[in-house]
């Protein structure tokens, strides 16, 4: 599966009515992380088939940041049947990211 960006319109019916778990990267394109940690998000978008790969940019999406109470960016969340069920903050290798998603 590709990445998917989702906005705030878009959130229920790509992430909440998804029936795999959901991997959510929220993120804001001013943050100097994100050039570390959004190339391994697309690979991990591109390699995983029981996973959905989701991006969140929080500056236009500021209602979904709220909601996920995202204080720091970047932000991974993992949720399972659309329950939060791992939380992830800061820049991790791709091996860590793998290992929430177990």
């Amino acid at each position: 599966m590709a990445v998917v960006h989702v906005t705030n319109e878009t959130f229920e019916k790509e992430v909440m009515q998804f029936e795999v778990n959901v991997l959510v990267y929220f993120l804001a394109s001013f943050c100097v992380p994100f050039s570390f940690l959004g190339p391994v998000i697309d690979q991990l978008g591109n390699e995983l088939t029981d996973v959905k790969v989701c991006k969140i940019d929080v500056d236009a999406n500021q209602e979904l940041a709220g909601k996920y109470k995202v204080e720091t960016i970047p932000t991974l969340v993992v949720l399972e049947g659309g329950k939060e069920v791992k939380r992830s903050v800061g820049v991790q290798p791709k091996p860590a990211i793998l290992a929430m998603l177990k």
